[in-house]
């Protein structure tokens, strides 16, 4: 099947222009999905490149990218893409290396592989013999790692921050300090061995604390559960009206209405209210005495 790209015509005879080109130096030549790869030795790099450009017409350096396969002896391939402008062909040339045998820079055939070098070497750790200028070119200062190698951990080890004591930027040791940094990747529907947040006050549904969500009902329970739900309600049960009634029909409560054997009769359950009792009119205010003379 062939890819989505915009269609490149196959450029006929290139294996037989690449063998008699580069002889030895070429390792391994693959055409699939409509491409031109070859695996070259990392020693000649640079012979290649001046023969590919001036012999099979290859005038631009499109772009350099690194690879890393970790589990390989040398886990690095550092992959040349160039491009054909009269024959309109691309071509992707590769090299293996490790983390300590360099590359030769192919700076004196193109200029331009300087910043692509560097972009290497800043990702992967990838070194250039004879880079002018082999420093990193997308981290900060003082970075440590390479951030591309597969090895490399998601959160780095160093973190900066505006200090304002000393107002200044300064490197710290990374610290995980999020609980979601630590987050269990288990099936919920297992449940954590921990109580997560906000499950202390869980109950009600059979689980223990912190084991994460119940267990799925099955097929059966599911169905089981929906027929309950759709059965009509128990019926209402019947209640009496007064204490002579007895819901067991007229004859009992006939029976039920006469005097015991003790002599004691039904009496009803509520008592009259009592009258209130007569208030006494006040009192009529007396009249004074009369003043019959004489010293007080």
């Amino acid at each position: 099947m062939a890819h989505q790209a915009p269609l490149v015509a196959p450029r006929s005879g290139l294996g037989d222009a690449l063998k008699a080109a580069l002889g030895a130096d070429l390792l391994v030549h693959v055409f699939a999905a409509d491409e031109d790869s070859i695996t070259v030795d990392r020693e000649a790099i640079a012979g290649v490149m001046i023969v590919l450009r001036d012999k099979l017409e290859y005038q631009q350096l499109m772009e350099i990218a690194g690879v890393d396969y970790p589990d390989r002896a040398d886990r690095f391939e550092v992959v040349y893409h160039l491009l054909s402008v009269t024959k309109n062909h691309r071509l992707r040339v590769r090299v293996c290396t490790d983390e300590a045998t360099p590359v030769p820079s192919i700076v004196p055939v193109w200029p331009v592989a300087g910043w692509l070098e560097r972009e290497v070497f800043d990702m992967y750790g990838v070194l250039f013999a004879g880079n002018p200028d082999l420093r990193r070119i997308l981290t900060d200062y003082g970075f440590q790692g390479h951030p591309q190698r597969k090895d490399f951990p998601l959160t780095g080890y160093t973190e900066l921050r505006y200090s304002e004591e000393d107002k200044r930027v300064v490197y710290e040791p990374v610290r995980l300090a999020q609980d979601f940094r630590n987050f269990d990747f288990m099936s919920p529907w297992e449940g954590a061995d921990y109580v997560l947040p906000g499950d202390e006050k869980a109950g009600g549904t059979g689980e223990a604390p912190g084991k994460g969500a119940p267990t799925p009902m099955t097929a059966a329970q599911v169905k089981a559960s929906d027929d309950k739900a759709k059965a009509p309600p128990p019926p209402t049960p019947k209640t009496t009206d007064t204490a002579a009634q007895t819901g067991a029909g007229a004859k009992v409560n006939k029976a039920a209405s006469k005097t015991s054997r003790d002599g004691a009769s039904a009496k009803s359950a509520t008592k009259p209210a009592a009258t209130p009792a007569k208030t006494k009119a006040p009192a009529k205010p007396r009249k004074p005495k009369a003043d019959q003379g004489g010293d007080a």
